[in-house]
């Protein structure tokens, strides 16, 4: 059963998704629902390689760890 959304978004993003989807010959509507199905939707499918699944959960991140500061950090050392 559908039923009505009300979602407050910028105006430049709802305009640039409204182009996006007559170009795609869908409904916004459309859009937003496959894609919030596709973020809830469970996956029991991904499997983890044995290797990867052997060290998953192995470090303890601190609770204020920044994984953005901390990537673009690596990214200026790497580059500059």
């Amino acid at each position: 059963m559908a039923t009505k959304l009300t979602l407050t978004v910028e105006k430049s993003v709802i305009e640039r998704a409204k182009s996006y989807a007559k170009k795609t010959g869908r409904s916004l509507s459309e859009i937003i629902e496959n894609y919030l199905a596709s973020l809830t939707q469970e996956r029991s499918d991904t499997k983890l390689s044995p290797k990867l699944g052997k060290i998953v959960g192995v470090i303890k991140l601190p609770n204020d760890f920044d994984e953005e500061a901390e990537r673009r950090s690596a990214l200026e050392e790497k580059h500059l």
